[in-house]
């Protein structure tokens, strides 16, 4: 059974906190699974979630601030020790490379599994599969950062009623959905499209055109929130977002389920967090992440 979740591993801006480890999120999506941002302590962070080396497929950096990329040295080295047997790719800003380089080989190991380096240095798509098209924006960050954007190809959904109305049944329903038709009977004519899923993965950076591009018509939007809105100052001079920043880009993309994360050591109560997304005008689906949960993904439409 195919399974769509996001694992938050840590959810914490430039420095841990008692309650708060650095930031990682996997992406569960199917038979895949997809890391973003392993900051320090990722791996401790993910044999508490019941996470392995095995599960991973792509490893997604959106910038090289610590927070953020200090976990890559004992993922990558893990996923080595345990001898994952697939291909595992890693994306992060091109400009970073010396960055990579140095978290990849920071210490001895004996290296066993090939992780394939493919930076990004534009928008656009970075991979395609069966089940999705994986896609980059530039973000404003003091560093240069990118956000990524995964997309499910449309499908098509079968509607018993029409299927039933012209005598459809049994493997006539497999026959018709491979060929397109069945006798004078078009495809068109028994099921309507199933807009595939969307998720998004957006961290620190200033509003901007990528971020919006990111979000639009998402099923779950992964999104900084560092500051409270009351500090917006402070959030534009530091390249970063306010929760109710977050949460009007959220409502003006369409996004169907909102998770803040990436808060400042600065605040103390994360239901803040949450009344100033609702005050925005946001009224969809919203989580505020703390360390260790689990989001599902929402069913499609």
């Amino acid at each position: 059974m195919s399974v769509r979740e996001l694992v938050v591993l840590g959810t914490a801006s430039q420095v841990p906190t008692r309650h708060r480890n650095h930031n990682g999120y996997l992406l569960r999506w199917d038979g895949e699974g997809i890391l973003f941002d392993p900051g320090e302590g990722t791996q401790r962070q993910m044999l508490r979630a019941g996470a392995a080396a095995h599960d991973l497929n792509r490893i997604c950096v959106t910038h090289f601030h610590g927070d953020h990329c200090l976990g890559l040295a004992g993922v990558i080295q893990r996923i080595n020790l345990d001898r994952v047997p697939h291909a595992i790719t890693a994306h992060y800003p091109r400009s970073g490379q010396r960055f990579f380089d140095r978290l990849r080989y920071a210490t001895a190991y004996r290296e066993t599994v090939g992780v394939t380096e493919a930076p990004v240095d534009a928008d656009g798509p970075l991979a395609r599969t069966g089940g999705y098209t994986l896609e980059a924006r530039k973000l404003s960050h003091p560093v240069e950062s990118y956000g990524y954007r995964l997309v499910e190809p449309d499908g098509r959904r079968m509607l018993p009623e029409r299927l039933a109305a012209h005598g459809i049944a049994g493997p006539d329903v497999g026959r018709i959905q491979r060929e397109g038709f069945l006798g004078a009977v078009g495809l068109d004519a028994v099921s309507e499209v199933r807009r595939g899923q969307r998720f998004a993965f957006v961290m620190d950076t200033r509003l901007c055109d990528g971020v919006y591009a990111l979000a639009e018509d998402c099923d779950m939007l992964v999104i900084e929130s560092t500051f409270l809105d009351e500090d917006e100052e402070l959030a534009v001079e530091h390249g970063h977002l306010t929760a109710g920043q977050a949460a009007r880009v959220a409502r003006d993309g369409g996004v169907r389920h909102l998770v803040l994360t990436h808060f400042s050591q600065r605040y103390t109560d994360p239901d803040e967090f949450e009344r100033q997304a609702r005050a925005a005008g946001y009224d969809g689906e919203l989580t505020v992440a703390h360390d260790l949960l689990r989001v599902p993904v929402p069913k499609r439409r």
